[in-house]
């Protein structure tokens, strides 16, 4: 390949197809023809621990370290032009992507987790102290939760937790009450274990109106959900590339620009500093402030093709094929199985994402999730990273069949099968 302007290079190799057609989009991703060890169909529902990924996000990666790959932003010959170039493209598609004002409010990570722990270190240490209030709710993943007891812990803050309802979303009848005085609420948008959406508007605007920051943790919302962080008036946004067709290694941070501005370094080292003395150093400007060292260039590189992928099939097509999804995946097990099942979370699909955590009466999540492996469907058993929820629902731990675009009802009467052969396997 030769090398060209850095601007007339294309963002990616490859688009995805314009309509959504789940049995085209299967052919996009090579696994999915693949068979298990076992001579069977591999049913992949374990997307809401990492989503497959489509070869048109293989093939961009592919190319880029093949023909453009060099370091970014201190090069000035055409190799390392044009990388930079494709990084800070993938910028831009993900600002576009959420909806965000400006690519320069856009921080690279190495994945959601380190998003909400910069959130901590970095804006939680500058502005919480023994007098504050941090909201979180019993929703959150350990990522939403561990940050702030480690910082709680130098700095003193009180936290306070927003409870789950028996349906499984939140009980904000005294949502005023835990928001009186707080800095922050940080939230889920979906939780991984019941799949449920807090209203997310009625809790931005109660915590606006409280004088707190919004923080939301997006892992399981924006890879599924049409995204716009100004419609919904959030203050931080976490999310991690893995989940939504791109690959490991990339997460995005999403701030206000003046909140980013605000807030200091993360992380120190080469590429976040303007200037450096014996005497101390001045950070440079976001988002380079926040992304000491080499960057994720080509997981950047990934991330953008994914976005391209889910743009061109569209994300609200993908929220509606998932609402139909797991509406027939919940009558097709309830019906099987009757009693025997256990799904946790609302049980309206319009309240929900596509995942399911399954309990069948007396089998343990490890044994069903080891029987439908068998079968060659692929769920994740345990307690999902969020241990005060499933103590909430009175749990040990639940098989996760997680769904995403493709998916079908194929899919669900192969669980559908396998669970029936558990159950009758454990004599339930």
């Amino acid at each position: 390949m030769a090398l060209t302007d850095p601007a007339t290079v294309p963002a990616t190799a490859a688009v995805a197809p314009p309509a959504f057609d789940v049995e085209r989009i299967k052919r996009d991703f090579t696994v999915l023809s693949d068979l298990t060890p076992g001579g069977r169909r591999l049913v992949f529902l374990d997307s809401a621990a990492s989503s497959q990924k489509p070869t048109a996000v293989l093939d961009a990666m592919t190319n880029f370290y093949e023909h453009e790959f060099a370091n970014v932003h201190r090069g000035v010959y055409a190799l390392a032009e044009v990388a930079t170039h494709r990084l800070e493209s993938a910028r831009a598609a993900v600002a576009t992507f959420i909806g965000a004002p400006s690519s320069e409010e856009i921080v690279f990570t190495k994945n959601a987790t380190e998003s909400l722990n910069l959130i901590a270190r970095s804006w939680g240490a500058a502005n919480l102290g023994a007098h504050d209030v941090v909201v979180l709710s019993e929703l959150e993943h350990h990522a939403n939760i561990v940050p702030w007891f480690q910082l709680q812990a130098e700095r003193g803050f009180a936290i306070r937790w927003i409870p789950v309802a028996p349906e499984g979303n939140l009980d904000l009848t005294h949502l005023d009450e835990l928001l009186d005085g707080a800095k922050l609420l940080s939230i889920t948008a979906m939780s991984n274990v019941t799949g449920a959406l807090p209203p997310l508007k009625t809790l931005v605007d109660a915590a606006h109106q409280a004088g707190a920051l919004v923080a939301v943790d997006g892992c399981q919302y924006v890879p599924h959900l049409p995204t716009d962080v100004v419609d919904l008036g959030i203050d931080f946004l976490a999310f991690s590339g893995h989940k939504m067709l791109g690959p490991t290694g990339i997460g995005v941070l999403w701030s206000r620009a003046e909140l980013l501005a605000s807030m200091p370094p993360f992380i120190g080292g080469g590429g976040m500093i303007l200037d450096v003395t014996t005497e101390g150093f001045i950070p440079d400007v976001p988002p380079a402030r926040f992304e000491g060292g080499t960057p994720p260039i080509a997981e950047a590189v990934g991330l953008h093709a994914a976005i391209d992928y889910l743009t061109a099939i569209g994300m609200a097509n993908i929220r509606e094929h998932e609402i139909q999804l797991t509406t027939y995946a919940m009558q097709t097990l309830q019906s099987r199985l009757g009693d025997q099942l256990t799904i946790h979370g609302p049980g309206d699909p319009h309240d929900r994402g596509g995942l399911l955590s399954i309990e069948l009466t007396d089998i343990h999540a490890h044994d069903v999730s080891q029987v439908l492996d068998e079968y060659g469907v692929c769920v994740r058993p345990g307690h999902h990273c969020a241990k005060p929820l499933m103590r909430k629902l009175g749990v040990v731990a639940s098989a996760r069949a997680s769904l995403y675009l493709y998916n079908d009802e194929a899919d669900i009467d192969v669980l559908a099968d396998a669970l029936a052969a558990t159950a009758e396997f454990f004599a339930i």
